[in-house]
C-alpha cells in the first residue's frame, strides 16, 4: 500500500511538472487602472491556485477557533463533572446496562 501510494504521488508530480513544460508562453493579466502582469501561463495558474487557497483557509479561520473552543469546554465540563452515585442493589438486579450520559451542548456544526 505503501508503494501505490508512493506511485501515485510521483504520477500527479510529473503530470504536473509536464503541464508545467507545456504552458510556458507568457500571459499577460489586466489589472485596474492599466496595471499588467506579464508572466508564464503556468505561473499564472498557480498564483491563482494559490490565492483561492489562501481565501479559503482565512474564511474558515473563525469556525476553526469556534470548535476548538466549544471542543476545550465541553473538555473541562467532563473533568469538572460531578461522578454518579453508586448504583443501588435493587437497580443491579435488573440486570439492564446503564444509560449513556447526556451528550454536552455544543453549538450545531451543520449549515453556514
Amino acid at each position: 500500500m505503501k508503494y501505490l501510494l508512493w506511485l501515485l504521488k510521483a504520477a500527479i508530480f510529473f503530470t504536473l511538472f509536464a503541464f508545467a513544460l507545456n504552458n510556458q508562453q507568457d500571459a499577460t493579466v489586466h489589472f485596474f487602472f492599466g496595471t499588467q502582469w506579464r508572466a508564464p501561463l503556468v505561473l499564472v495558474v498557480l498564483t491563482a491556485f494559490s490565492a483561492g487557497l489562501a481565501v479559503g483557509v482565512l474564511g474558515m479561520v473563525p469556525r476553526w477557533w469556534r470548535h476548538r473552543t466549544a471542543a476545550r469546554r465541553a473538555q473541562a465540563a467532563a473533568a469538572v463533572a460531578v461522578p454518579a452515585p453508586a448504583p443501588t442493589a435493587a437497580a443491579n438486579s435488573s440486570n439492564t446496562p446503564p444509560a449513556p450520559p447526556p451528550p454536552p451542548d455544543l453549538p450545531s456544526i451543520h449549515g453556514i
